[in-house]
């Protein structure tokens, strides 16, 4: 970088879109985990934003993706005004072991190094991690769970995913999938109980929660309860309509992801739980989960709150762009 300038970019890639937020940094004396004598490492304070910018997600082509990466974060430069390192929220995992791109939603990532050939085309410190990942961060940071010790954020979208975050940090784990518990199995008394099929998951695995509790898994419920194809808005106001049926199907949803919260809280206890993704917009998940975690943890033990989002569907790239702060402060 140039002179005494700081900030990042924070880029949100989707299957559809990809957006790209610049922000200075007017914190930068501060070191994002300095603890002591320095800002609040929960507190994202000092970003920012000075630029915004989305394209079209070149969905197909490998080598456009990369083009339209270098072109977007050089727009970004120059806004800024001067070159700043990049952080990116990716869909899917990357293999620890081969560097590759597994289970993301545009298809010209797949199988690729994407993380490499980004660095080759950027030549930036650059900080890569999911799109739920840098979600929790952003919630962390400034958002919904600011300030707490601990924190943990759900994302109940087309999956379920997530991210834990201690004192503000996002903890990466191992193979940088910690907060995955969207591929958790469903325990077979569940399955029974609730007299559900054993489901197929794009990850190769069977019975994996996000298949029962992400939006499409709500309207899979529902279908193989009432064999209606129903979103999840219209199956809650239907509920709320008085319908037995949708009601049913609402009850044992809020049960199965009462389960999987239950099982974050005994792995975990974080002292808070972010909602993100689609299904976070539905209210009555807030009413009914604190009851439904609280059925699934043995007596003295309690359910954290459970709180929407702050920054919602905006919260990607500023989480992308905290990221890479926290990289470079660590």
């Amino acid at each position: 970088m140039t002179n005494s300038k700081t900030g990042y970019h924070g880029i949100d890639i989707g299957g559809t879109k990809i957006e790209l937020v610049a922000y200075a940094d007017d914190d930068a004396g501060h070191s994002a985990g300095t603890g002591a004598g320095g800002a609040s490492a929960g507190s994202g304070a000092g970003l920012r934003e000075v630029y915004r910018e989305r394209i079209a997600t070149p969905g197909t082509d490998f080598g456009e993706f990369i083009a339209a990466m270098q072109a977007l974060v050089a727009r970004a430069d120059t806004a800024l005004g001067f070159r700043a390192p990049v952080g990116i929220g990716l869909p899917g995992v990357i293999d620890s072991a081969t560097g590759r791109q597994l289970s993301s939603n545009v298809p010209a990532l797949n199988g690729r190094l994407v993380a490499q050939s980004l660095q080759d085309a950027l030549q930036r410190p650059l900080a890569i991690g999911n799109d739920c990942q840098c979600f929790a961060l952003s919630e962390a940071q400034g958002g919904a769970a600011d300030g707490l010790p601990t924190m943990f954020g759900a994302i109940l979208g087309t999956g379920a995913g997530g991210g834990y975050c201690i004192d503000g940090h996002l903890q990466r784990g191992l193979n940088g999938i910690a907060g995955e518990w969207g591929h958790w199995p469903l325990p077979a008394a569940l399955l029974a109980q609730h007299s559900l099929p054993l489901l197929d998951c794009p990850c190769g695995r069977r019975g994996c929660m996000e298949r029962y509790v992400s939006g499409p898994g709500l309207s899979n419920l529902h279908r193989h309860y009432r064999s209606a194809d129903e979103t999840p808005l219209s199956i809650v106001a239907r509920a709320q309509s008085g319908s037995a049926d949708a009601q049913h199907t609402l009850d044992v949803h809020a049960d199965l992801l009462g389960h999987a919260l239950a099982s974050l809280v005994l792995a975990l206890d974080p002292h808070a739980i972010v909602l993100g993704g689609g299904l976070s917009q539905l209210t009555h998940l807030y009413d009914k989960l604190p009851a439904a975690i609280q059925r699934h943890l043995f007596s003295g033990v309690r359910p954290p709150p459970v709180l929407p989002p702050k920054f919602g569907d905006a919260g990607g790239a500023r989480g992308a762009a905290l990221l890479v702060r926290q990289q470079l402060n660590t």
